[in-house]
Formats: structure tokens, C-alpha cells, sequence
């Protein structure tokens, strides 16, 4: 709070007057970076579910690139859902990603599978390239907790009622399957290399 309130040329504890502290204004940045990604998703819904994907693959990178510093707290649990595999800070994102998918014919089971498949290899992605633009590499020292937090409007204590898709899917969104999914991936990976190899 001190190093932003000295580049703002401020006092610290006027700060203050707008957020309650460090976990406060982080909150805050999440809420910035979310809502212009919520913006993007909400434009391509009712699109095939690739030209869908698409937008928020792309949505979500030019965060990462614009952001790389702060890009990591896009990946941190969210305080109403912390058991959301893999973590993402926006239930919106995750409710309109879901609601995109089952609407366009994909099963529960499948709509989860997408989204762990689809978030893991883009978090996963974008993590690095936010770690070689030079954001932290190691985790953060406590989960991002944001406390009294006023912004946006105390989402620690946000029902997962805006959020029914999430809340109707939770136990298929809650189960760990990290090996079996680490091993999907790894074997598609050696077929597409296996591939390219005997062209």
C-alpha cells in the first residue's frame, strides 16, 4: 500500500478512504480484469460453441498480455466456490462458459470435461507466458482473501444463486481428477506429435 500510494504521490492512509487494504484492492483489479472478460463472453453467446471458445481464449490472453502481472489472480479460488476445479476467480465466467456449452448440446458430464480440458491448457498457457513478462512464479504467500472487502460489493459472501449453472454442476465441478486428466492430455499431446512425425 505504500509503493502504490508513493507512485500515486498520496499518503498511504488515504487510500484507505477506498479500499481496507491490500486484499481489498486486489479484489478490486480481479473485478476490473473479469468484468471486460464477462463483457466479451456475454457478446458470443447464442455462437457455435468453437466460435465460442474462441472468443474466450482470445478474451482471455489479451488480459494475460495487457496484465501479465496481475494475470495470476485470474486463477486463484473464489471465496464462494474454492472447491472449482481448476480454480477460476470469476463464477460468471465459469457460469456463462457452462450455460454456453449445455446450449449447444453439450451434456453435463461433457460441458465439465470441456471446461477442465479448455481452462486447465489455457490458464496453463497463459501462467507461463505471464510468468516470462514477469509475474511472480511461486504461489502466493495466503490465498487472495479479501477479507471486509467492499469491492465489487464483498464477493466473499456472494450466494452461487447468480451463478446456477455452477451451482447445479458443482459435484462434477468439485471432483479432482487431475491424474486422469494429466494423462489425457499428456497421451493427446504424444498422437498429435506421433502424428506430425509420420507425415
Amino acid at each position: 500500500m505504500r509503493s502504490l500510494a508513493q507512485e500515486l504521490g498520496v499518503e498511504a492512509m488515504s487510500l484507505y478512504r477506498y479500499v481496507h487494504g491490500k486484499e481489498d484492492l486486489l479484489e478490486g483489479v480481479v473485478a476490473s480484469l473479469m468484468s471486460d472478460l464477462t463483457s466479451h463472453l456475454e457478446e458470443a453467446e447464442g455462437e457455435h460453441w468453437q466460435a465460442f471458445m474462441q472468443v474466450v481464449a482470445h478474451a482471455v490472453r489479451h488480459i494475460a498480455a495487457e496484465h501479465p502481472k496481475a494475470f495470476p489472480l485470474v486463477a486463484t479460488r473464489h471465496p464462494a466456490a474454492p472447491w472449482l476445479r481448476p480454480p477460476l476467480r470469476s463464477i460468471e465466467v465459469v457460469n456463462t462458459f457452462l450455460k454456453a456449452l449445455t446450449e449447444n448440446g453439450f451434456t453435463d458430464p461433457q460441458a465439465v470435461n470441456a471446461y477442465r480440458a479448455f481452462s486447465s491448457f489455457l490458464l496453463g498457457q497463459l501462467l507461463l507466458q505471464s510468468v516470462v513478462r514477469g509475474a511472480e512464479a511461486g504461489p502466493a504467500e495466503e490465498p487472495l482473501d479479501e477479507g471486509g472487502a467492499d469491492i465489487p460489493a464483498g464477493d466473499g459472501s456472494m450466494s452461487l444463486e447468480v451463478a446456477p449453472e455452477v451451482l447445479r454442476l458443482r459435484p462434477l465441478l468439485s471432483e479432482d481428477r487431475s491424474d486422469e486428466e494429466f494423462e489425457v492430455a499428456l497421451e493427446a499431446l504424444l498422437d498429435r506429435l506421433d502424428r506430425e512425425l509420420s507425415q
